[in-house]
């Protein structure tokens, strides 16, 4: 007997794919298309557990749609720029580009180690010059259109990586990449007019439900947050001013017992000076802008504030309202102010009982009394509309409508419509990005660098000391002439969120050495839209939002008539080690190098696909991946026992001449395949391995009963190994072409058409079937299937066992269900 050894047999395949070009795809009209993607990794120097468990998901996909007649586009690529270049840069003094490569070239080999069917002829890395060319284009064109606009804004700063952050970059007040506290800064800065995008970008989610998950739909909606409510205008009290508000609740407005605005609102300044301490209003002003946004935003987190010493007036009752500063208003959110209702929102209650503010109840649920010296949390469900002048008496929504038509004739308010979204702050004051293509003149202003002059590239020999921006420092760079005087300009020394590489890739995979535009119309046409998507959920309204808006983009550029990239979508769970995510600084990292060395690739691959459904999160055990090495050890020793006995049958079995066990194996074998080709198709790779597992249980069970020495059933059993090759391929790759081969067939599993199965033959032509008496089990008979009640009744009463049970008792009734059980109850 041949023994196992993975090792040999994986690098021998992974040669012989590699000369035949396997992998390699173009575009074929004559066949159906599936463009199968993972979320391209970033070159960080080793690939982890959890992107062989996201890459095994995706092979398994693309392995099996080739099989079933797809012309299958499976691409592999590296989010190249970012900050850890820059900081190993800063540290150990190597350049970015010669560490990012120096990864991409490391973690290929991991890659192709694993058997992955990736076309490397695709291969990108947004590092290239000729990738960032055409995102610069694509930025020239955004800018010109107006979607690309410079602005000075209040921005979430990072003063470890020194550099500015988006909304969605700040989790939980800290930096997303280095977790250090992310403060506020005033900076000018660039930004992509994803807002122009929101309604549309809200009613595509629609086009995607059923195919991606419904948790990134719902992330995806909030995040967008879009709110129908009204504006109102209130005087400020002795200045020539007012503060605007929006409110998705008019009919509180008579509740309003102070006013909330943002420490960034620009108004603060002005509204301190009223206060006889202002020395000490402005410091705590100060101290709540220093406080970060996420945080703030954060239900748990402190409700806190200051008087500012003035007032503004109620429009509807002309009371003086106290205007305070509050942390939990955000100034990019709505008008940064809000009219706070003790009463009716959560937040305002807090922040009422803690400065013990007013409350003032003016929305009474049916049935109950509310009263605000006893109330312990605010009423923010409907109700009837109380001490509220004219609109008293009325059910809440219909007093909504009412008081916003009461605003409009007065014309100190209006209905309108809302987004929590913001647009996206793109620019970045880093060195390992792609450069911003435009110049700073000072009679032209800002003038977008020549499409003919593009790429604009980083300099070689820009300064990694850690503090500001490389490329401020590099003076050939930085000097320039104005394309359109031909004045002195300044270059642009900001470079673009990485986000913006990845909101596009996906189009460049499908002619990556296309050199006219970003993409070839025709190819793109072919093979977009992405077909099945993989990645986790932590992009949901990041990278997954900013694609969405990105080809929308594109679209309206010209590039492509799609609205969205992505068809499917499916977010597997981490690979955890002791109920924690992997990771160095809780030193529970398995090493899949160290996995693949001492198990091989395809075992590390089945016990990832085994462990869990893809969508769970995966407990790594090392007992499980040396259970899947035995189990495949135990297949190998199956095949290889009797390869020779059928290796040479050759032609059509006749299944009535198949002796018992040689029926059986082959019921068991057409089972297997639809088993597996239905769990495939709903991404439950656990329970067709499950299946797999026990049909070799089944197998060697039948193995002494099975007549190898006769021809017809040497036929049929040489169909089954053929049909397992193929059903298992997709998973164990290497494993299946080497049974494949060892038959005596050419080629390699996926190059063959995934079996098909007889339906007649994956039915059951004996079932066990359960006896009860009084729901108590009495008897296990083996019976044909099928059989109507009334026979399998008869059968079960006649049965010595039970009748020892039934025997001198009185039969109330019997229960059947068919190729089940029969229920006998008696007195």
């Amino acid at each position: 007997m041949q023994k196992y050894e993975p090792q040999s047999i994986e690098l021998k395949w992974q040669k012989k794919w590699e000369e035949s070009r396997l992998f390699r795809v173009v575009e074929d009209e004559s066949k159906p298309k599936y463009y199968c993607l993972e979320m391209f990794p970033y070159p960080s120097g080793r690939i982890h557990m959890g992107h062989v468990r996201n890459y095994s998901i995706g092979d398994v996909v693309a392995r099996f749609m080739r099989m079933n007649g797809y012309n299958v586009l499976h691409p592999m690529g590296w989010d190249a720029f970012g900050l850890p270049a820059e900081n190993a840069a800063i540290k150990h003094g190597v350049h970015p580009a010669k560490w990012t490569y120096e990864n991409i070239e490391y973690m290929k080999k991991q890659l192709k180690r694993l058997g992955f069917s990736y076309d490397w002829d695709r291969e990108i890395a947004t590092c290239d010059e000729d990738y960032y060319k055409w995102e610069q284009k694509i930025f020239i064109e955004m800018f010109e259109r107006g979607l690309a606009y410079k602005a000075k804004a209040p921005v979430n700063w990072c003063e470890q990586c020194h550099t500015v952050l988006a909304n969605e970059q700040v989790v939980g007040g800290k930096c997303w990449r280095c977790n250090s506290e992310v403060v506020t800064k005033d900076l000018e800065q660039w930004f992509f007019k994803i807002t122009a995008y929101a309604d549309e970008l809200l009613e595509g989610l629609e086009k995607l439900r059923g195919k991606w998950p419904e948790r990134v739909l719902v992330m995806q909606e909030n995040w967008i947050g879009k709110s129908h409510g009204a504006e109102i205008e209130f005087k400020i009290d002795g200045l020539d001013k007012t503060i605007k508000v929006f409110t998705t609740r008019p009919d509180t407005v008579y509740g309003i017992t102070f006013m909330s605005v943002a420490p960034e609102h620009p108004i603060v300044d002005e509204l301190i000076k009223f206060h006889p301490e202002y020395e000490k209003v402005k410091s705590e002003v100060e101290r709540l802008r220093k406080q970060p946004k996420s945080a703030r935003l954060l239900e748990e987190f402190e409700k806190e504030g200051v008087f500012t010493g003035a007032y503004c007036i109620s429009p509807f009752t002309g009371e003086k309202i106290p205007i305070y500063v509050a942390n939990f208003v955000i100034f990019e959110y709505g008008t940064g102010a809000v009219m706070a209702v003790p009463a009716h929102d959560q937040r305002d209650f807090e922040f009422a009982k803690k400065y013990s503010l007013p409350i003032k109840v003016v929305i009474q649920p049916e049935e109950q009394t509310l009263d605000p010296e006893t109330m312990t949390e605010a009423y923010e469900g409907p109700g009837i509309m109380v001490n509220s002048g004219p609109f008293t008496g009325l059910p809440n929504e219909e007093g909504k409508k009412a008081v916003i038509k009461y605003m409009e004739e007065k014309g100190f308010g209006r209905g309108t419509v809302t987004y929590r979204l913001r647009d996206w702050l793109i620019s970045r004051q880093r060195y390992w990005g792609a450069p911003i293509p435009v110049v700073y003149c000072d009679k032209c202003g800002i003038v977008p660098v020549p499409l003919e002059e593009l790429p604009v590239k980083l300099p070689k020999d820009a300064p990694f000391t850690g503090v500001g921006n490389p490329l401020e420092k590099v003076e050939e760079f930085v000097n320039a002439t104005c394309p359109r005087c031909g004045g002195p300009a300044r270059r642009e020394t900001d470079t673009m969120d990485t986000f913006v590489e990845s909101s596009w890739y996906f189009f460049r995979f499908c002619s990556p050495k296309y050199d006219k535009e970003p993409f070839d119309p025709r190819a793109s046409k072919y093979w977009m839209p992405v077909d099945q998507y993989i990645g986790g959920i932590e992009h949901a309204v990041l990278h997954l939002l900013y694609s969405r808006f990105y080809t929308r983009v594109l679209r309206d550029l010209g590039y492509t008539d799609i609205d969205e990239p992505f068809s499917a979508l499916l977010t597997q769970g981490m690979v955890l080690k002791d109920g924690r995510k992997m990771s160095k600084s809780a030193g529970n990292v398995v090493d899949p190098d160290d996995m693949v060395e001492k198990y091989g690739a395809d075992t590390v691959r089945l016990f990832l696909l085994f462990a869990a459904p893809p969508e769970r999160d995966l407990e790594w055990s090392d007992q499980g991946i040396d259970g899947c090495y035995r189990f495949l050890n135990r297949v190998w020793r199956l095949f290889t026992d009797h390869v020779e006995d059928v290796k040479n049958a050759k032609g059509v079995f006749d299944y009535k001449k198949l002796s018992d066990a040689g029926k059986k194996a082959v019921r068991l074998t057409h089972k297997l395949i639809k088993k597996v080709t239905e769990d495939v198709k709903a991404f439950k790779f656990n329970t067709a391995i499950a299946a797999f597992m026990e049909y070799i249980n089944d197998l060697q069970e039948l193995e002494g009963q099975i007549k190898w020495q006769d021809d017809n059933e040497r036929v049929a059993l040489r169909d089954c190994f053929e049909k397992m090759a193929l059903v298992i391929s997709p998973f164990v790759p290497h494993f299946a072409d080497e049974v494949w081969e060892l038959l005596g067939n050419e080629g390699f599993t996926l190059e063959q058409k995934w079996p098909e199965y007889k339906d007649e033959w994956t039915k059951e032509s004996e079932i066990t079937l359960i006896v009860q008496v009084n729901g108590k089990v009495r008897a296990k008979i083996n019976v044909p299937a099928g059989l109507p009640k009334e026979e399998l009744e008869k059968i079960a009463l006649s049965n010595d066992r039970v009748q020892k049970w039934i025997e001198g008792k009185n039969i109330v009734k019997v229960v059947v269900v068919p190729n089940k059980l029969v229920n006998i109850v008696v007195r």
